[in-house]
């Protein structure tokens, strides 16, 4: 009995042994392999999307995006061919959670744009409908003025 117990213990612990091993050293570099393509694949992604578009001057409305919380609207001010004001005509306000999160998080929504100078923004976490509604309504203000640019009138 005693030699089973041996025999059990110490195949537990070459075991052990094993995966300990395969941890500490194979495992980061089989991830590390993975990381390296995923990375190469992220910048290229990114240049792409950071070609800068040329925006008509004026200002324009984008359309009024319904979200569950309520409707959202924006309007696009486009000077020298940027991006210089953005107001948030509507978002949803109707009660203090509404007001608590957008009071917070459409200001932080602004300057993103303003910065990008598109509606390529990043999500802020609690306020996804505001997201939806506010790049939705931007993205097609920005479409206007693109149109405009391009000799296509609303």
């Amino acid at each position: 009995m005693k030699k089973i117990i041996q025999a059990v213990l110490s195949l537990a612990v070459a075991i052990a042994i094993i995966l300990d091993v395969f941890f500490l050293f194979v495992k980061d570099r089989i991830n590390a392999k993975t990381t390296t393509s995923s990375t190469s694949t992220a910048v290229s992604t990114t240049s792409a999307s950071s070609v800068k578009k040329t925006y008509q001057n004026g200002t324009y409305t984008g359309k009024t995006v319904t979200t569950p919380r309520g409707k959202v609207q924006v309007q696009a001010v486009i000077s020298a061919g940027k991006i210089t004001q953005i107001n948030v005509l509507k978002y949803p306000n109707s009660n203090g959670k509404d007001q608590q999160i957008n009071s917070r998080v459409i200001p932080i929504y602004k300057s993103e744009a303003l910065k990008s100078q598109s509606a390529n923004i990043k999500l802020v976490s609690g306020a996804s409908e505001t997201y939806k509604g506010f790049t939705g309504s931007l993205q097609n203000a920005l479409n206007q003025s693109e149109d405009q640019t391009n000799g296509k009138n609303n």
